[in-house]
């Protein structure tokens, strides 16, 4: 498939009007119009800025690979751990964040919370493997213990809390990606 071809189905794939894709990139309809035809080729940083916009990168964009990974292992987790917090976040599945849901592994000390996430556009849904948190949403706090789960819009002020004396580890989802 040609360079355009690629670019107007990424476009697809992310629900985006060429219009758009255009302003996002502050760019010209026209241009990228052409683009997706072959009738212009963009530089290395207008094309770079395109993808970005479009949750992709040169790597990810020029693998021959054509089939997309539906498999993941330990060796693609990414880790964070916030000392300060108390609390270790796994990044699930590699650039989640251009996918509709972002899945990860929450991991909090004992004492230790998530951080405090303002009201944002998303859906959220955790399961505790192990241990118990308590969900503080909004003003609400709910007690949420092993093999249990929660489900919200966020539409309120939210964070986890583990104010047990063990490791409390829960699975948690966001859609669309807020981490």
């Amino acid at each position: 498939m040609e360079l355009g071809g690629k670019i107007k189905q990424l476009r697809i794939k992310m629900n985006l009007t060429q219009e758009e894709l255009a302003g996002r990139c502050d760019l010209s309809k026209g241009f990228i119009s052409q683009l997706e035809r072959d009738k212009v080729s963009p530089s290395i940083a207008t094309l770079m800025d395109i993808l970005d916009c479009l949750g992709s990168n040169l790597k990810d964009f020029f693998n021959s690979d054509e089939n997309e990974r539906v498999v993941f292992t330990r060796d693609d987790i990414f880790e964070r751990n916030n000392a300060i917090l108390g609390h270790t976040i796994d990044w699930l599945i590699p650039n989640a964040q251009k996918n509709e849901m972002e899945p990860i592994l929450l991991r909090l000390d004992p004492g230790g919370k998530s951080e405090i996430y303002p009201p944002y556009e998303s859906e959220v849904f955790g399961y505790v493997l192990s241990g118990s948190i308590t969900l503080h949403l909004g003003k609400a706090k709910n007690k949420v213990r092993k093999g249990e789960s929660f489900y919200y819009k966020a539409n309120d002020p939210h964070y986890v809390q583990n104010n047990a004396k063990t490791e409390a580890v829960l699975l948690w989802v966001s859609s669309p990606p807020s981490f």
